[in-house]
C-alpha cells in the first residue's frame, strides 16, 4: 500500500488527442497519439494499445485522463511522454474520461 503523500506525488492530467497515428515499431498494435495538456504542460506524445476499441478518426478531440510526470519510455519509434489511464476490461483497454468538458491541464485529484 502507498500513503496519501506518496498518491499525491502521481501528476495526472486531462489532455485532449490533437493526432493519431499508427505506432509502426511497436510489438502489439499500438496509436501514436499527440495530446493537448495546455500552456502549463504544452503538448505531449503517447504510445497507447486501445487499437481494439478506438478507431483514429474517434479519439481526435477526446479528451483523456493522463500520468504526465513519469519518466518517458520508448514504445517502438514512439517518445512515450505520458501514461494515458484506461481500465484493462474484457473488450480491451476502455479510456478513462471525463463526463463534462474541463480545461486541457485540469488536475485529477
Amino acid at each position: 500500500m502507498i500513503n496519501v503523500d506518496e498518491f499525491d506525488k502521481v501528476d495526472m492530467r486531462v489532455g485532449t488527442i490533437i493526432d493519431v497515428g499508427e505506432n509502426k515499431k511497436a510489438r502489439k498494435p499500438a496509436y501514436k497519439l499527440t495530446i493537448d495538456f495546455g500552456e502549463e504542460i504544452g503538448i505531449k506524445t503517447s504510445s497507447a494499445q486501445i487499437t481494439e476499441l478506438y478507431a483514429p478518426e474517434e479519439l481526435i478531440g477526446k479528451q483523456v485522463v493522463c500520468c504526465v510526470n513519469l519518466t518517458p519510455m520508448h514504445i517502438g519509434s514512439v517518445k512515450s511522454e505520458v501514461r494515458i489511464l484506461g481500465s484493462e476490461s474484457k473488450q480491451g483497454v476502455v479510456l478513462l474520461q471525463m463526463t463534462e468538458k474541463v480545461e486541457n491541464g485540469d488536475r485529477i485529484f
